[in-house]
């Protein structure tokens, strides 16, 4: 059976990724600095090891095959991603691991380019996304030079899965219970989202179709390119209700980044929302056969109760 470590198990993305790899039969061992395992990742193991301590991340995942890297500093702890994901390469070197990655779409900076394939080149223009090519470029080197094998899936912005952090329960569905949709940006705008039960099955069927791939990959996910409008009319399904439309107060958050630090990171990443963008991929089907897709309305209403918003009797039937 192959051994799994999923490092930030306690996170929503190493939750979702690990549950998907507990029902596809592999062996999962769930790393968190405490070394609990999350109640609904029953028959994970649990271990303790701290992503920012190198032996005793190599110590953590020994024996293991396959290393997720889950971890995922908040905005305002980013000094910390290139430390950890150094820690990670030495772990999979250690014990001979192949490293899973989740990419972003911060590499591309902005202008954004409207539709993103494998081939689309990096421009980051924010310090973040030049955080993310740094991971990227040290994982490529590590490939390069024969010591850690590397497969990456890039996504858009996650919904889905309990916890709390994304747009989705931040700012979209928070005041969805008072009836109100909060779009982030212009209603109108095509944005690429991630449904993380999806994005996790993928993740899995990578790991299964190994043979298919290289030492180095990096291939897109293509999640659920839609408007603001669009999810709006899915959450209103849901409830069986209409929602008002309001707007996050940009300008709110724009006056106030030089004294509050995290309004100060998310400003920065602003672009993301007023420019159109999604992913398309040439290759992960031909990968995987099938690429997971639930359909919006479905994967709305299920990310909607996942975060406690109670929809309507019909929708939880479906």
């Amino acid at each position: 059976m192959t051994k799994i470590a999923i490092l930030g198990a306690n996170g929503r993305l190493g939750r979702v990724v690990a549950k998907a790899f507990i029902d596809a039969g592999f062996d999962v061992r769930t790393v968190t600095r405490t070394g609990k395992v999350p109640a609904e990742l029953k028959g994970a193991t649990a271990v303790a090891g701290d992503a920012l301590d190198r032996q005793s991340l190599v110590r953590a995942t020994e024996g293991v095959d396959i290393i997720f890297n889950g971890l995922n500093p908040i905005y305002t702890d980013w000094g910390k991603c290139l430390p950890m994901a150094e820690n990670v390469m030495a772990a999979c070197r250690a014990n001979g691991a192949l490293h899973l990655f989740p990419g972003t779409v911060y590499n591309y900076g902005s202008p954004m380019p409207e539709v993103i394939t494998e081939d689309t080149p990096f421009h980051p223009t924010t310090e973040k996304g030049r955080i993310r090519c740094a991971m990227e470029e040290l994982s490529g080197r590590e490939a390069d030079a024969g010591r850690v094998r590397t497969i990456l899936l890039r996504a858009g912005d996650f919904f889905g899965g309990t916890g709390s952090g994304s747009w989705f329960d931040l700012v979209v569905a928070a005041k969805m219970e008072k009836g109100t949709y909060t779009a982030p940006g212009p209603a109108d705008l095509v944005h690429e989202w991630a449904y993380l039960p999806d994005f996790a099955v993928a993740f899995v069927g990578l790991a299964r179709n190994l043979d298919k791939l290289g030492f180095y990959e990096a291939l897109n996910f293509p999640g659920h390119a839609v408007t603001d409008l669009e999810i709006k009319a899915a959450a209103e399904k849901a409830l069986g209700r209409k929602l008002k439309l309001s707007f996050m107060p940009w300008w709110v958050l724009r006056a106030g980044s030089p004294f509050v630090a995290m309004w100060r990171e998310i400003v920065s990443m602003s672009y993301l929302r007023f420019e159109a963008h999604r992913l398309v991929s040439t290759r992960l089907e031909s990968i995987i056969r099938e690429i997971p897709h639930t359909p919006l309305d479905r994967a709305v209403a299920e990310a909607m109760q996942d975060i406690g918003i109670a929809v309507a009797a019909s929708r939880q039937a479906a």
